[in-house]
């Protein structure tokens, strides 16, 4: 087991199978010593931890988004070892890029796409740039989705 994994069982959390793509993409691609993950939708279980616009009256709150920015992050975790098979390999997490599904009233995307930062800067032992970007819509009406670059 790697010492990111080491990381993540502390916190009680396991690096889950990919998610299966759901359009014409592969969940993770290497260029030189840079992996980009593809854009993670929080699914845990075959099931989205999350749906609709935050902020919206029939929307999920601000927690339940952070805790699914946290899966969106753990589905990255997890395209970027199927590449490489072993975490150790990762110097540092470079960017991750954030996109909240959001009514056009909220602006807590930053804290929402904290879920996944803090679970990125607790796995791989440090931290990284970040973008936090409110939209209209994400694939399969999920409320989050999370993309990452990593250097080896």
């Amino acid at each position: 087991m790697s010492a990111v994994e080491d990381r993540l069982a502390e916190l009680g959390l396991t690096v889950p199978e990919v998610v299966p793509p759901v359009a014409a993409y592969i969940p993770a691609v290497r260029s030189g010593n840079l992996v980009f993950s593809s854009g993670q939708i929080p699914m845990r279980g075959g099931s989205p931890v999350a749906v609709g616009k935050v902020g919206a009256p029939d929307g999920p709150s601000a927690e339940l988004a952070t805790e699914a920015a946290q899966q969106c992050a753990l589905n990255a975790i997890a395209a970027v070892m199927a590449l490489i098979g072993d975490l150790d390999q990762v110097k540092q997490v470079v960017k991750a890029v954030v996109f909240v599904a959001s009514d056009p009233s909220f602006t807590g995307q930053p804290a929402v796409a904290n879920g996944a930062s803090e679970l990125l800067a607790t796995a791989f032992d440090g931290p990284h740039a970040r973008s936090a970007v409110g939209v209209a819509a994400l694939p399969l009406d999920v409320s989050v989705e999370v993309e990452i670059i990593v250097e080896l």
